[in-house]
């Protein structure tokens, strides 16, 4: 049987995440890339106790970033604004002034969530070992601060390297520009941050896209090859 991995309605892409669920969200928050459908569609049947990953992940509401231009400006503190989300792991969960305080440091300081925050680079690597398969690796990258609490520190060649584990997730949410039926993708812009990494390291991936095209894609302009993906949802009305 001929391999079709096109959905119709953002609904049934994400129609069997279960509560508990951990879901990666690809892209550079409100700046761009972001997969800003299916997270509205996430948001509608109101799954929870969620854990979300990401990158930036507080900007959007805060600062009048967010994408596309039609839709109100959102980024992932609308799952813990819903209540939807007890935990996040990203590197920028807030903007550095706030005025009001964004749902993930409002969500925090009532108790009602967990904010775990990774350096940016510690933080890609943790998602592309998952997907590499390697469950750990050392490095200096936040060693003396409290961010490193609680972690196994190690010296070599007279430096200290603190222990980081993989991270994987149950799904993981992203936006590409195009895709073929068999889920090969080519990403656009800032639409390609953290998002090949989360694909490998999420064991379903969902994609929206501007155009899925009947022929496969050129494999030279493959971003993410099919292998990786498992539903994708065309995006006609998208810029």
């Amino acid at each position: 049987m001929p391999v079709n991995k096109t959905f119709n309605t953002f609904a049934d892409a994400i129609a069997d995440i279960p509560p508990g669920a951990s879901i990666m969200i690809g892209g550079f928050g409100g700046a761009g890339g972001q997969p800003t459908r299916l997270m509205l569609a996430l948001r509608e049947p109101g799954v929870g106790d969620l854990t979300i990953i990401g990158n930036v992940a507080g900007i959007s509401k805060t600062t009048g970033y967010g994408w596309p231009d039609d839709l109100e400006p959102i980024d992932q503190g609308m799952f813990f604004e819903s209540g939807q989300a007890t935990k996040i792991i990203c590197s920028f969960p807030v903007p550095s002034t706030t005025n009001p305080l964004s749902e993930i440091e409002k969500a925090w300081r009532e108790g009602r969530a967990e904010v775990d925050i990774v350096p940016q680079g510690t933080l890609i690597e943790r998602i592309r070992s998952a997907g590499a398969g390697i469950p750990a690796f050392y490095t200096p990258t936040g060693v003396g601060t409290t961010l490193i609490a609680g972690k196994e520190v190690r010296e070599f060649g007279g430096v200290s390297c603190v222990l980081e584990t993989a991270l994987k997730a149950d799904f993981a949410l992203m936006r590409a520009d195009v895709a073929d039926r068999w889920g090969n993708i080519a990403f656009r812009g800032l639409q390609a941050n953290f998002a090949p990494a989360m694909a490998s390291a999420a064991r379903v991936t969902v994609v929206e896209v501007e155009t899925i095209q009947a022929e496969p894609l050129d494999p030279s302009a493959v971003d993410v090859a099919g292998i990786y993906i498992d539903r994708v949802i065309a995006l006609p009305d998208a810029r």
